[in-house]
C-alpha cells in the first residue's frame, strides 16, 4: 500500500449501518454469560469465514480469533495488530421494553458487548473487502470479561494466544455513558483501576430474637464492620490516591424473630497503585477480624485480586489518538480523559503487548443510561463509527512506513 491509498471514512461504512444493527439486535436478543458464548462465537467465526478471514474457534474456551493477512510477510507486511472485542452478558433481567430485547430470562447485554462485537465485525467485513493494508491483523473475539476473575482475556493469553496469533500491538474499545455518542475518549498511562473481591464471613451465636444477651448477633458486628471500612480510604489511604472500598452484598438471617449465627459481605475493592492496593487488602483483613473480636464474633476474610490496572502505552495511545482525530475531527476527540474507577480484564493484554484501551460515548443524560443496569442499551449510531475507526486504524498501523 502505498501514501497515496484513501483510508476508511465513517461514510464507507454508512451503508452497512442496518446490517450490523441486524447483527447486534439478533445478538442481544441472545445473551450468553461467561464462557457460554456458544452462539455468539458462532454467529461471529461464520461471519469472519465467510468474508475470508481464517478462523480459529475455542481460544480461552470460547474465544474467537479471525486472522487475515496482505502481503507477503517480510518487510513492512511483517507487522501484525491485534483488536479485541468482548462478547459475554451479564445475569440481568432486562426492563428495556425494547424488539429485541432478551429471550432469555435473567440475561442480558448490559453492558455493550453486543456493540463491541459488532462493531469490530463491520470493520471485519470492511478491511477483508478492501485490504488497504498490508500485514497482518487478528481480531480477538473474547469470552468472559464479565467474570471479574478467571476472566476471559486471561484464559486466552494462558491458551496462548500472542504466541499462536501475534501482535505488535493489541487496541480494545469500551462504550461510555456520559458522553455523547461517536465520542472518542483516551487517556496515556493508567486509565482504569486494578478491581478485587474480598468475602467477610462473621461467625457469631445464634438464638432466639428476644433474647439478644444469650447470643452474638453477627447482624450487628457486620453492621460495625461496614462503617469501619469507610474509614480505609477516608483515614489510611493518601488522599492524593484514588480508592473505592464497596460493600456490595450483605446477607444474615431468614426471619425477623431469629438471630442468625453467621452474616456475610462481599466488597468490591478498587485502586491504582500497587502500594494502596496492598494497604486496602491488609486493612479490611485487620478491621475485619478486630472488630468481630470486639464483640465477641470471628470473621474471616478472603481476599481475591481481580483485575490489574488498564495501562496505556504512550506511542501506541498518541497513534490511536491521532487516528481518530482524522476521522471524527479534533472537537470529537478526548485526548486525556479522566481516570475511571471501573475495572477491565484487557489489562491482562496490554502487560503482555502494547497497546491502548479506548472509550466511545454511549450517550448523555437520559440517553446515555449507565451500564449493567436493566434499562441500558447499546447505541447504535456508533455501529459505523466504531467499526471505521478499527478499520483505519488497521490501514494506517499496517500503512507503508
Amino acid at each position: 500500500m502505498n501514501q497515496a491509498t484513501r483510508l476508511t471514512e465513517v461514510a464507507d461504512l454508512q451503508p452497512a449501518g442496518q446490517a450490523l444493527r441486524e447483527i447486534r439486535h439478533h445478538i442481544h436478543r441472545h445473551p450468553e454469560l461467561a464462557y457460554e458464548e456458544v452462539q455468539t462465537a458462532d454467529l461471529v467465526a461464520q461471519r469472519l469465514e465467510a468474508w475470508g478471514w481464517q478462523v480459529t474457534r475455542g481460544v480461552g474456551k470460547t474465544g474467537v480469533v479471525g486472522t487475515l493477512k496482505v502481503g507477503d510477510g517480510v518487510g513492512n507486511s511483517a507487522r501484525s495488530i491485534g483488536i479485541r472485542a468482548d462478547m459475554d452478558a451479564l445475569p440481568i433481567v432486562e426492563e428495556t421494553g425494547l424488539p429485541y430485547a432478551s429471550a432469555t430470562p435473567g440475561k442480558m447485554h448490559a453492558c455493550g458487548h453486543d456493540g463491541h462485537t459488532t462493531m469490530l465485525l463491520g470493520a471485519a467485513q470492511h478491511l477483508a473487502a478492501t485490504r488497504r493494508f498490508s500485514g497482518t491483523v487478528h481480531l480477538y473475539f473474547q469470552p468472559a470479561e464479565e467474570s471479574g476473575v478467571d476472566s476471559g482475556a486471561k484464559k486466552m493469553i494462558e491458551d496462548g494466544l500472542f504466541e499462536r496469533f501475534p501482535c505488535d500491538a493489541v487496541f480494545g474499545v469500551h462504550n461510555h455513558p456520559g458522553a455523547e455518542p461517536g465520542v472518542f475518549l483516551f487517556r496515556k498511562g493508567p486509565f482504569m483501576s486494578a478491581g478485587d473481591k474480598a468475602v467477610i464471613v462473621i461467625e457469631g451465636v445464634g438464638g432466639h430474637a428476644a433474647r439478644p444477651h444469650l447470643t452474638v448477633d453477627p447482624v450487628v458486628v457486620a453492621a460495625s464492620i461496614v462503617m469501619a471500612l469507610q474509614t480505609i480510604v477516608a483515614r489510611n489511604v493518601d488522599p492524593a490516591q484514588p480508592a473505592v472500598v464497596t460493600v456490595g452484598s450483605m446477607h444474615a438471617g431468614t426471619a425477623n424473630n431469629v438471630i442468625a449465627s453467621t452474616a456475610r459481605l462481599e466488597l468490591s475493592v478498587r485502586s491504582f497503585s500497587a502500594d494502596v492496593r496492598a494497604l486496602l487488602k491488609k486493612r479490611i483483613a485487620e478491621l475485619a477480624q478486630a472488630q468481630a473480636e470486639s464483640y465477641g464474633a470471628k470473621a474471616t476474610v478472603e481476599y481475591i485480586e481481580g483485575y490489574p490496572v488498564v495501562i496505556n502505552s504512550e506511542a501506541e495511545t498518541e497513534f490511536a489518538i491521532e487516528v481518530a482525530r482524522e476521522l471524527v475531527g479534533h472537537d470529537k476527540v478526548v485526548a486525556q480523559a479522566d481516570l475511571l474507577m471501573g475495572s477491565e480484564d484487557f489489562a491482562f493484554m496490554l502487560q503482555k503487548r502494547p497497546g491502548t484501551f479506548l472509550r466511545i460515548g454511549n450517550g448523555v443524560g437520559e440517553d446515555g443510561c449507565m451500564v449493567h443496569n436493566p434499562h441500558y442499551d447499546f447505541n447504535d449510531t456508533n455501529l459505523p463509527v466504531g467499526a471505521a475507526f478499527w478499520a483505519r486504524l488497521v490501514e494506517r498501523y499496517l500503512g507503508q512506513r
